[in-house]
């Protein structure tokens, strides 16, 4: 897949150009990191069993537990943030209420973008960026981290962490390994004995 601009006039070419966000401007707004990017995607992966073209919007509360998500494809047209926003803005709608009363934002959306090539950024990246930070402020909601998903596994761009699994072709982790169990108290031996004679006190 190629990318770049069709020959077009100076101003439709600006515009589309401000409709893309570089990879120096992602890391320069101040995106919040994820505590644990893998948890994030393992789940993302496990509920939506993304393929090629497949958007996972997904909302975090402030401890970065997963509150709503939904997925959607791309429609086979050129990369443009604004048609992006667009479609990322609906789905938001769909899911979660906005939080435009707010005066600062508590929850954070993220996007998880499964998609053909390898994990260098693309003009289409910076498509879906553009359109995810310009959808959150539209409902209220803070800029999270883009992730892309491909064969080679998934990366969190400008951020410069990613995994080797999942990856776009893997089948879901079910949901108990990508979700961790409470762990279960141990019992029995000396320190549960000293524990257990406290408590009794």
């Amino acid at each position: 897949m190629t990318f770049g601009f069709a020959s077009s006039s100076a101003a439709s070419l600006s515009t589309s150009a401000t409709r893309v966000l570089e990879p120096a401007e992602w890391a320069a707004a101040g995106i919040p990191l994820l505590r644990n990017p893998r948890e994030v995607v393992s789940g993302l992966h496990a509920r939506h069993r993304p393929g090629p073209t497949t958007a996972v919007v997904a909302v975090l509360d402030p401890d970065d537990r997963l509150r709503a998500s939904a997925s959607f494809t791309r429609r086979p047209a050129p990369a443009d943030g604004w048609m992006f926003r667009n479609a990322l803005l609906s789905q938001l709608r769909r899911i979660i209420p906005h939080d435009l009363r707010r005066r600062t934002p508590v929850r954070t959306a993220v996007l998880l973008y499964c998609r053909d090539g390898d994990a260098r950024w693309t003009e289409e990246d910076g498509a879906w960026m553009w359109g995810l930070r310009d959808a959150c402020t539209l409902h209220g909601l803070r800029c999270g981290a883009y992730i892309t998903l491909t064969r080679d596994g998934w990366q969190v761009l400008g951020e410069g962490r990613g995994g080797r699994r999942p990856t776009a072709d893997s089948a879901p982790e079910p949901f108990a390994t990508a979700e961790a169990p409470p762990r279960i108290p141990r019992t029995g031996g000396v320190a549960s004995e000293v524990l257990r004679r406290a408590a009794a006190r």
